[in-house]
């Protein structure tokens, strides 16, 4: 997934451990994020799918 954008909360799924995470930059495939417990990481979206901590809003019909 590459849709991330600077403040989304994330978490990666095969080190839970490392807390709630904030996109800091999106720059191509690489992401950096700073998570809770180990601090800033450098994501490549290529490899790892990270998943939203809070669910994205959808934006209503005007009906």
């Amino acid at each position: 997934m590459t849709g991330f954008e600077p403040g989304d909360l994330v978490r990666h799924p095969d080190q839970p451990d490392w807390g709630l995470g904030q996109v800091q930059s999106h720059i191509g495939a690489r992401l950096t994020v700073n998570f809770e417990h180990a601090g800033k990481v450098v994501i490549l979206t290529s490899e790892i799918e990270l998943r939203y901590a809070v669910q994205q809003k959808t934006e209503q019909p005007d009906w």
